[in-house]
């Protein structure tokens, strides 16, 4: 299992990135020191707002992008918020 990693200087704000292109495009400056150590490796992008930054992301690194297709689980009472997502494999 990975560890999360935060940036301090960022929790809790909003407006950070311009838009998602520049989001996934600062993300592949973070990790591409820590890629270059690394072997090999996909991207996979959630559609339809991860793919721009996922497609930055996997240029940046010089990497495959591929989707991965999600179903996001609704609360009973509020179909706008997402407690999860199943994945192809039904998990």
């Amino acid at each position: 299992m990975g560890e999360i990693v935060t940036l301090p200087e960022l929790e809790g704000r909003t407006g950070v990135f311009e838009d998602r292109v520049d989001a996934g495009r600062a993300l592949a400056r973070w990790l591409a020191p820590a890629w270059k150590r690394a072997a090999g490796g996909i991207v996979l992008a959630v559609p339809a707002g991860g793919v721009p930054v996922g497609l930055e992301l996997a240029r940046g690194l010089e990497l495959p992008l591929d989707l991965i297709f999600v179903r996001k689980l609704h609360y009973p009472d509020n179909p706008e918020a997402g407690f999860g997502a199943l994945g192809e494999g039904g998990e």
